[in-house]
């Protein structure tokens, strides 16, 4: 007798169980299918590619002696990330800063005798007329000398003004030569160390620290991979269909996620071997992407005129085997499982047929799993 309520309990758990089944069949979202458009697209494989990417060289020969990091560490704007021995370039600026002191002594010195020059002409020499005092020598000697023609004392007095403003242009050009020199080992001195040019990530270390580097010779590779582009080689006949500016559906290799990429760039000239142009396109910064991998570019074929076409969810589909497939509900309620031969996806929510729905039929959205149909119909 304990037995028959438990029975009863379970009993009505069961058909709580098949109302809820049921009402859950009765509930499913369906959508039905409209015809659009379609665009015909040829698909190209392209690579995911930093927007900015440098190569640092070594510009002088040395042995490199410190390296910032590894490939894949990141650094902020004018770090230094490799640097060369530059022991020699500061022995030669010490000697060049050396000659500029005495350059600038010199050309004190000169601009000193030409000041003495003009205040106390003949002083730094011996004055004729038997070392006679100046101011005799001045009034007596050389005006006698003058008005019998034996000397020109205007002349003689500014050729000495002109040896002394040649003088000093002569300590003044040293002076300069001797700047120059310690500018040249400067700049020298600065080529000695590869600073990043912007915020980045090291992506090829192609040096160790203790290695002997020529001018040329290439160091590190550095990229900013915050900004990412898409470079795919489009034939010649495809270009109509692009322009700098136009949005491109883009799938990429992480997911099969389908976004847009804006046309940032198309080179001027094909590629005469391949008869192909490079075209650079803009990744979103969300986009799940990274250096280096493959993505489909969907061109547009400008030479097909586009079809109407079935377009279901694609959240609809689901996988049989390796065959997509749709479940359709008909008019009697029931449902019924078609297998699909797909187009191109028109967005990022709904994708072409080619074969195997018509439009007007009701197809279930998110089916559950484990959903079944009592036949099934191959694409058409």
């Amino acid at each position: 007798m304990a037995i028959r309520p438990f029975r009863l309990l379970q009993a009505t758990l069961f058909a709580v169980s098949l109302t809820s089944m049921a009402c859950a069949q009765g509930s499913e979202e369906l959508f039905v299918v409209p015809e659009q458009r379609v665009d015909q697209r040829v698909v190209l494989g392209g690579t995911v590619i930093p927007a900015r990417q440098v190569t640092i060289a070594a510009q002088l020969p040395g042995r490199v002696e410190f390296l910032a990091g590894t490939a894949g560490d990141s650094f902020p704007a004018e770090t230094v990330l490799v640097a060369l021995d530059d022991d020699e370039l500061l022995a030669q600026r010490r000697s060049a800063v050396a000659q500029m002191n005495n350059a600038e002594a010199a050309l004190r010195n000169a601009g000193v005798q030409f000041t003495r020059e003009l205040v106390n002409p003949w002083s730094g020499r011996s004055m004729p007329g038997m070392q006679m005092p100046s101011m005799f020598d001045w009034f007596v000697t050389r005006g006698m000398g003058d008005m019998m023609g034996f000397n020109n004392s205007g002349f003689d007095r500014h050729a000495d003004i002109i040896a002394q403003e040649t003088h000093i242009q002569q300590a003044r050009s040293t002076y300069m030569q001797a700047q120059s020199a310690i500018e040249e080992i400067d700049a020298k001195l600065k080529d000695a160390k590869g600073r990043a040019p912007f915020n980045g990530v090291i992506t090829h270390k192609l040096v160790e620290v203790g290695d002997t580097v020529q001018p040329g010779q290439p160091l590190l590779r550095y990229a900013d991979t915050e900004l990412l582009q898409l470079e795919v080689h489009v034939p010649s006949r495809l270009m109509p269909g692009l322009s700098e500016g136009v949005s491109v559906p883009v799938r990429l290799d992480v997911h099969n996620a389908l976004v847009n990429a804006r046309v940032a760039q198309v080179y001027p000239m094909a590629d005469p071997g391949r008869h192909t142009v490079t075209v650079k396109l803009d990744l979103a910064a969300t986009a799940p992407a990274a250096p280096g991998m493959y993505a489909e570019v969907m061109v547009l074929d400008t030479t097909i005129p586009s079809k109407s076409l079935p377009v279901v969810p694609v959240s609809s589909l689901v996988r049989r085997g390796s065959l997509p497939a749709v479940f359709i509900q008909g008019t009697d309620g029931k449902t019924e499982l078609r297998l699909l031969r797909l187009g191109e996806q028109v967005d990022p929510q709904h994708v072409a047929v080619l074969s195997g729905v018509n439009p007007g039929e009701r197809v279930v959205v998110n089916p559950r799993p484990g959903m079944a149909s009592s036949s099934a119909r191959q694409p058409r």
